[in-house]
Parts: C-alpha cells; sequence; structure tokens
C-alpha cells in the first residue's frame, strides 16, 4: 500500500511509524508544513494509562519517550494565599520537540519518508496517487477543509483567551495557580517537562484580558505583564516564549471521520481542551487504532470503518469531559467566595472523571478534610456530632429540617381519578420514604381540572382531593423520618393528552370526546398536532393566580412540608418564560423581564398564602437547548428574582419546553445548570438529571454544585 500523511505531528508521525514496523513492504510518506524541530507550545502530558498504550503499541518508542519524562504523582493549587495538594494522580511530562524528534528518529529508522516545509495545496490530487490518505493536520486541517461538505465539521471557539509559554521555573507537581489583580481572574496550568524546564499556560476570560490591556501587548509585554503577576510563583524565573500568542480554543467535532480512501486523525478530527491534557493522547492513540484496524481489515473502506467504530465513543467521551472541565475554567470567577479546599475540591471534580471515591483511593487524607471541612461549615450538625459524608448531613429550610441530602423527585404516575390520589399513590410514595432519603416529592399536582396534562393526573383543587393527599402525608409522617413536599403545576398547551401508554406519537392528543381546551402564554402548539392553546388574558390569570392559592391552601390543609411551583419543562408558567412559547406583545411578552411577570406573580400569590414557617421550592428549566432558546444566563436572573420574592431553593432541571431540543445526556447531565444557578444567583438548589451513585451526589455537595 501507499500512505501518505499529512501533518507531521504526533499523530501522522506514530502512525506513520506503526505502519512501516508491521508492513515493512507498504510506502509510507509524510508531510509537514514547517520545518524540522519547529513546533508551537512546550510539554504535553500523559497520563500513567496513557504510558501502557504506547508500551503496548511499540515497546523501543515507549523506551525512549519514558527515559525523557517528568513524573509526578501530585497536584498542587495555589488560591487565596494557600497551597492544597492532592496525591495520587500520576502523570508524565515531555517536551513536545523532544517528543516529536523521537517519533521522527523511529520513523526515519524504520523507512518512513518525511519531508519538510512542504505545503500540500492539491489534497484532493494527492489522495488519488494513493491508497490512503491521512489528514494528521491539526485543527487547521486543509485535508478536512477540502472534504468539508462530507466530514461536516463544526468549531467551536470557546470564551477563554490563553497563551502556551513556558518557564524555567520546575514545579515538582501539576500545579494549577489562581490569582486575581485590578483586572480580573487569571489561571495558570504548569508542569515540568524535563529537568529544566515546565511548561506554563496562561487563561483569561475575555473581560480579564481586555482590562489588563493583554489584546493591545505584543508578546513580548504581554509576557512581561504576566511575570510581574505570578512573580511570587516564579520566584525570579523567567517565562519563556515559543511562537507563543494569545488565542482561543477550539472544539473541533466531525460528523464524518473518513470518506473513500481519506480519513482524519487526531486535532483534524476532534480536539480536547489542554486542561485535561488529553489532545495529545487521543491523537496517538487515533494511530494506535487506526493501524490495527489496517491490519486486521481486507480493505481500505472496511479498515477505516473499524477504525470510526473503535475510537468514536472514546473520543466523545474525553471530549465532553474536556468540555465540562474548560466549563470550569471559563467560569473560574463564580466560584471566588469558595474557601481554598472546596474550590481545590471543585477544581479536581470539575471532568467527572474523578470523584468522591475515586479521591478517596487516590488521597484519603484529602477526602478526610474535604469531610471535615464540610460538616464544620454546614449549619445543621449530624446526629452523632461526628464529620459523615455529606450526603448524611442535614439540611434545614426555615422550619422545616431534613436528615439527609437525597430527594425523591416528582414523578407523574398518571393513576389517579378524576384528580384524586389513591392507594397506589399511598404504596408508591410510602415506599419512596421508607426507602430512607430525607425529603420526597408527591408528583405534579394540578391547579384545576385543565390542567391536568392527562386524565390520569394527580390535583388539589378540591377537598376530597386534599383528604385523600392528607392521608398520604400522614402515612409518610407517621412510618419514616421523610418530609414530603407537592409541586403545584398547571400543564398549560402540554395538557390534554393520552396517558403514557396509551400514545401513538409524544404527547398524543386526547380524542374530541375527552379532551379540554389548553392555555398558554401564546397560540402556538407544542408539536404540529397538539391543539392550539388559548392565549390567557388579564382575567384568566387572574383565575389562574386564585386557583393556585386555593391549591396552596388545601396543600397546608393536607399537611405538606413544604411546596414547589413548577416553573419548568413548557408547562403553563413555563411558556411564558421561554421565548420560544411566548411571543407574547404585551407587558408579559418580550423582555426577560416581561416574560417572567406573570410566573412571578403567581409565585408571590403562593408565597404570601403558603405559612412562613415553610420552605417553598420552584423548579426550572434552566435551558431550552434550543438556540435563540431560554438559557443559563436567563436562569440565574430568574433565581434572583425568586430569592428576592421569598423562595428558599430552586430545584434546576432543564428541557422539555421545545420538541426541537437538543439536550446533551450523560451522568450528572443537568448539574452543571444547577451550579450555575447555585452560585450565581446565590440561591441553594436542588440538582437533578442521571444523579444515580452515592459517589456523584458526595462529589456535587462537596463540590458546592447543590445542596
Amino acid at each position: 500500500m501507499k500512505v501518505v500523511c499529512v501533518g507531521g505531528g504526533p499523530a501522522g508521525l506514530y502512525l506513520a511509524m506503526l505502519l512501516k514496523r508491521d508492513h515493512p513492504d507498504w510506502d509510507l510518506t509524510v508531510y509537514e508544513r514547517n520545518p524540522k524541530d519547529h513546533t508551537f507550545g512546550f510539554g504535553v502530558v500523559f497520563s500513567d494509562e496513557t504510558l501502557e498504550n504506547l508500551f503496548e503499541a511499540d515497546a523501543e518508542s515507549h523506551r525512549a519517550i519514558t527515559r525523557a519524562f517528568a513524573h509526578w504523582d501530585t497536584i498542587d493549587i495555589h488560591v487565596k494565599g494557600e497551597v492544597i495538594r492532592s496525591r495520587g494522580h500520576g502523570f508524565s511530562g515531555i517536551s513536545r520537540r523532544k517528543l516529536l524528534s523521537i517519533l521522527h528518529d523511529r520513523a526515519v529508522d524504520l523507512g518512513v519518508k518525511v519531508h519538510f516545509e512542504t505545503e500540500v495545496e492539491d489534497v484532493e490530487a494527492l489522495a488519488r496517487d494513493c491508497d490512503l490518505l491521512v489528514g494528521a493536520d491539526g485543527i487547521r486541517s486543509r485535508v478536512r477543509t477540502t472534504y468539508e461538505s462530507i466530514f461536516r465539521p463544526s468549531l467551536d471557539h470557546r470564551k477563554c483567551k490563553y497563551i502556551w509559554l513556558g518557564t524555567d521555573k520546575v514545579f515538582d507537581s501539576f500545579t494549577f495557580i489562581i490569582e486575581e489583580n485590578q483586572h480580573g481572574t487569571f489561571q495558570v496550568h504548569g508542569y515540568r517537562f524535563d529537568k529544566e524546564t515546565s511548561t506554563f499556560i496562561v487563561e483569561c476570560d475575555r473581560d480579564s484580558w481586555q482590562k489588563a490591556g493583554l489584546d493591545r501587548m505584543s508578546t513580548t509585554e504581554s509576557i512581561a505583564y504576566l511575570e510581574e503577576l505570578f512573580g511570587k510563583y516564579l520566584g525570579g524565573c523567567r517565562l519563556l516564549d515559543n511562537h507563543s500568542n494569545w488565542i482561543e480554543f477550539v472544539t473541533v467535532k466531525n460528523e464524518k471521520w473518513h470518506h473513500e480512501n481519506v480519513v482524519l486523525i487526531g486535532d483534524a478530527a476532534h480536539t480536547a481542551h489542554f486542561s485535561i491534557g488529553s489532545g495529545t493522547k487521543l491523537a496517538i492513540e487515533d494511530s494506535i487504532a487506526l493501524a490495527k484496524a489496517l491490519g486486521e481489515a481486507s480493505s481500505v473502506s472496511e479498515a477505516l470503518e473499524l477504525y470510526y467504530e473503535e475510537r468514536w465513543l472514546t473520543v466523545a467521551k474525553t471530549q465532553r469531559a474536556a468540555q465540562d472541565s474548560l466549563r470550569w475554567f471559563e467560569n473560574v470567577k463564580r466560584y471566588r467566595d469558595f474557601d481554598p479546599l472546596q474550590l481545590s475540591f471543585s477544581l479536581l471534580t470539575r471532568s467527572k472523571r474523578i470523584g468522591w471515591e475515586n479521591l478517596r483511593m487516590r488521597d484519603p487524607e484529602f477526602i478526610e478534610k474535604v469531610q471535615e471541612d464540610f460538616a464544620r461549615k454546614a449549619p445543621v450538625k449530624h446526629p452523632s456530632g461526628k464529620a459523615v459524608p455529606p450526603m448524611f448531613m442535614p439540611f434545614e429550610l426555615r422550619g422545616m429540617r431534613v436528615e439527609n441530602r437525597i430527594v425523591v423527585s416528582p414523578m407523574c404516575m398518571y393513576s389517579a381519578k378524576d384528580g384524586v390520589p389513591n392507594d397506589f399513590h399511598l404504596m408508591h410514595l410510602g415506599q419512596r420514604a421508607l426507602g430512607g432519603a430525607g425529603l420526597v416529592f408527591a408528583e405534579m399536582t394540578n391547579v384545576s381540572p385543565e390542567g391536568r396534562i392527562t386524565p390520569g393526573c394527580a390535583g388539589i383543587y378540591t377537598e376530597e382531593q386534599a383528604q385523600a393527599w392528607k392521608r398520604i402525608v400522614d402515612y409518610v409522617h407517621a412510618n419514616s423520618g421523610a418530609k414530603i413536599a407537592l409541586q403545584l403545576g398547571h400543564a398549560g398547551r402540554k395538557g390534554s393528552v393520552k396517558r403514557p401508554w396509551e400514545e401513538e406519537r409524544p404527547d398524543d392528543p386526547l380524542g374530541a370526546e375527552e379532551a379540554w381546551p389548553v392555555l398558554g402564554a401564546s397560540p402556538l402548539p407544542y408539536h404540529p398536532y397538539s391543539p392550539v392553546p388559548i392565549a390567557i388574558d388579564r382575567a384568566e390569570m387572574d383565575r389562574l393566580i386564585a386557583a393556585y392559592v386555593r391549591s396552596t391552601q388545601l396543600a397546608e390543609q393536607a399537611g405538606f412540608d413544604m411546596l414547589e411551583v413548577h416553573f419548568a419543562h413548557g408547562y403553563l408558567l413555563s411558556s411564558f418564560l421561554s421565548p420560544l412559547s411566548n411571543v407574547r406583545e404585551d407587558g408579559y411578552g418580550g423582555s426577560l423581564l416581561n416574560r417572567m411577570r406573570f410566573p412571578m406573580e403567581v409565585f408571590e400569590a403562593v408565597r404570601a398564602a403558603w405559612p412562613e414557617d415553610k420552605p417553598i421550592s420552584v423548579r426550572i428549566s434552566a435551558t431550552d437547548w434550543v438556540p435563540g432558546g431560554f438559557d443559563g444566563a436567563d436562569a440565574v436572573e430568574l433565581a434572583r428574582a425568586l430569592r428576592a420574592a421569598g423562595c428558599d431553593i430552586v430545584a434546576v432541571s432543564t428541557g422539555q419546553t421545545s420538541p426541537l431540543a437538543q439536550p446533551i445526556y450523560g451522568r450528572m447531565w443537568q448539574t452543571r445548570f444547577a451550579d450555575q444557578v447555585r452560585n450565581e444567583a446565590k440561591i441553594p438548589t436542588i440538582a437533578v438529571g442521571n444523579i444515580t451513585t452515592p459517589d456523584q451526589v458526595n462529589t456535587i455537595l462537596a463540590a458546592g454544585r447543590a445542596d
């Protein structure tokens, strides 16, 4: 076979090396646009796991690489004048130039032809002249651009600015520095990669960058500014330049990775933020997988499909972790009120790859300190007087105390008759309460018959319903230590649909003989086949507010410990908040302030009718997951208004407001929005969304992402 690699970085050289070693008769050529030994940046990082992969792939280059390594197993976080150290993090660093030299020499020794200072002008002609063309030409890949309509790339330019420098200060740990001055907040990602030199990446938000004047400075001037800013950490050592400029990180994704005899690897196919040190790792592991596939498959097309199937999920997981990590650094100002230990725990667990239990195995002393610190700061102490894991710490809202931080979320069960809960609800909620959760929510319970989602939805708009709920509340109180809350809602335009097990399509409307009119902020149906809602007027608003107040009074009569008003998931009050469902032109549409007006009127009336000593929460959809819709910044403004109006805690969910939503699912997938609301609006939050283990719960709580 004749194989051509465009790009002489780690991905291209490593692939060419492996293929020539395994297939000496193949013709392997690498074209690199830059001169030999010309590279950006300074050091690269490998985890211990990656080193094992390198050893299995090619022991000879592994030996050369590891001889040049600087190794460490500690992370130091410098913040607010303190240094927090965590142990058990095995990583190694190597000069990028040294790594490329090792791979180049190994490839050339095996017979690979490497051409430097060669710009490939006609990618399609090159592809016609070889059996396999490999695009290993980085973020600005010409190969990818040539076949852009097929690969369909997305390039996400992130918010922060960063500059990749070096220093002759030798760090003995992987080092994070968070430093504030009169211009803003700046952070350093630093690690040594040989006996004399360390990488020193400085990152900051655009506002800090501009206020410092760095947008107008040369690289030399920027270095002088940063040497002064980080002088106490550098100890008189210099910052070093290597083609260094202020740039933005770009997250690269491609819908397809290969076409005919052309394939992308490394940064041409995907990127991962440097804060998790996985860019070079992914590139080399791409090369290993592609070489393996080419050795096993009977054709190039089969090999490329095998390569993609082997790599896409691993890359997707790594990119997800990298996005979580970069978001943390983009929003580091959010955590400026954290003490150094909690901020450090939050930093270490930012990508979800490390959590409470993983850190306990790596560094039990560190976790013990975090646990003691959490217990010390908690306003309510554990009955034992001991520092227990965060999930077991009590919590108080007004006059209500819950014995732990586990909440059973509202779950619509569609099993009521005429809105009246029955034995099914008694068994369902009774079991949840006996399970040990501190707080159990009853399902979304509607304030009027036409406020129901389905004919089977529960209500609290009659005395009969209130008495049926009281039976359940009394059982929970008599047989468990749990508190029980009621969620008040109105389905709005998502009402008058069949029970889920009766549906032929999502939110399938009821037949004409069963259906009732639905209400909304605007006359926009949820689905094209959904009923068109009646846009409510002022008189209807007044009737709805009265219905919410009446249901609040009945909830108190039933004995509930806490009340929640449903502002989420596309139901009536949610439909006012989202610009996707609210296109009104009066004082209840348009700006966020206007769109919030009616939901806030409802909340204020409910708060006034609910006993002062009992807490009240609001569930929100913190994003529509649709461009131009309600988003995290809107959620923060809403939460601030709710806090000022007497809301005690916000349950932060997302989506279900539009069938156009494109949510990003995964572990704890909505927690980042609870974090944003909690730490920007300064209000306690409840996190929801695929939170399944004590490890995840303890991580979320200790990191200050939710309460």
